[in-house]
């Protein structure tokens, strides 16, 4: 620590390299952190999956519709422990660019599926006594700014017959792990019953199965599309992880394209910056061949030089990661990609500034150590 003042009394020599390096720094990791979260909103599915849950959908697609019959049949096979559904509202709040997941669930059935969703029981109990309640997720909460209590319309698509319903705030959950989804909104089924049309009667849009055992899933699974195999409605079974990640590669070739030019602009920014770094340490190559000269060993030559080297880093690396996880706690894509800084990607992040300062001062560093006092004085 004492010498830390002669450090800053470099970096203060020239300003402004020492803040456009630093600036780049910034950049180059707030890349880094936002690439990172983008990463992790297009794997949130995949990575939070329950692997005791399976998710039971028409053999067609997530858009045929299955017989309320079903969930009966399902909960009697081996293996299976709860069974729940879910059909997807699809509402327009104020302007169709407001897009969040909207889910009709039976409250019972649901909240014995997600235990890792947390609802007090006075706003479960609410919500049950109230067909027109429904229940959002904190971000969702603070991205429109209801509370409970509010008054919430939504328009319905086409398909369920259009015009304007009705709904009221009784509970607000949140996740018990922070790459959980609080962006949801949770619909009383009785009521979609009540207000959809008549060809609504009977079917729900897909099922949601707990086994006991997540090492029987895959053989549950193929029980459960045995048992409606050549009927009417034929299901296809699938993990909770499989479902998500066959979701996500439907936007595969979006996610390749932000990864890989992000990617090249971000480790251009690294080289650029090493660069940078590496010319200002060799303009005072005869400044620390003084050092030596008044007494310093090679040693702490090599150390003094890496340390300011690392500093930069540090503290640029450390700007950029502060504003990559900011840009990630905001709803920048409208709902449409929940977005996550996780700690290991901060770690890397973190890791990769300083691997990079290292590496930018290590040759510079090496060779002023290695230099006679005498050569050395000759470059002042």
């Amino acid at each position: 620590m004492k010498f830390l003042p002669l450090l800053l009394a470099n970096l203060r020599r020239k300003k402004v390299r020492t803040i456009l390096t630093i600036g780049s720094f910034a950049v180059a990791l707030f890349l880094f952190g936002l690439l990172a979260a983008v990463s992790a909103g297009f794997r949130q599915g995949i990575d939070i999956a329950g692997a005791d849950r399976l998710i039971v959908i028409g053999r067609t697609g997530v858009i045929q519709p299955l017989p309320v019959p079903y969930m009966e049949r399902i909960r009697r096979l081996a293996g299976v422990k709860d069974v729940a559904h879910a059909i997807w509202f699809g509402g327009v709040y104020q302007d169709p660019k407001n897009f969040f997941s909207q889910f009709v669930v039976e409250p019972e059935q649901w909240r014995g599926m997600y235990p890792e969703f947390e609802l007090p029981d006075d706003q479960w109990e609410a919500w049950k006594a109230d067909r027109q309640g429904i229940v959002i997720g904190t971000k969702l909460a603070q991205r429109f700014g209801w509370k409970i209590g509010d008054h919430v319309p939504l328009k319905a698509p086409g398909y369920l017959g259009g015009g304007a319903w009705d709904f009221n705030v009784r509970g607000i959950y949140r996740g018990t792990r922070p790459q959980d989804d609080q962006g949801q909104m949770w619909i009383q089924y009785k009521y979609f019953y009540e207000k959809a049309p008549s060809y609504w009667q009977g079917i729900v849009g897909w099922y949601i199965v707990r086994v006991q055992d997540p090492g029987e899933a895959l053989r549950v699974a193929t029980a459960i599309d045995h048992e409606f195999a050549n009927s009417a409605s034929e299901t296809r079974t699938q993990t909770e992880s499989a479902f998500a990640a066959s979701f996500m590669k439907q936007m595969g070739n979006i996610e390749f394209l932000i990864m890989a030019i992000g990617s090249v602009v971000f480790f251009t920014l690294l080289l650029v910056t090493g660069n940078t770094m590496a010319i200002a340490v060799r303009e005072r190559t005869g400044e620390l061949a003084v050092l030596k000269a008044v007494g310093y060993s090679d040693r702490f030559v090599l150390g003094f030089v890496l340390a300011e080297s690392i500093l930069i880093a540090a503290v640029g690396g450390a700007i950029g990661l502060w504003l990559a996880r900011g840009m990630a706690e905001q709803d920048i894509t409208g709902g449409i990609l929940p977005m996550y800084l996780s700690g290991q990607a901060l770690a890397t992040g973190a890791a990769v500034a300083l691997g990079t300062g290292l590496l930018a001062g290590l040759l510079p560093a090496v060779t002023a150590m290695r230099l006679s006092v005498v050569d050395a004085l000759r470059r002042i």
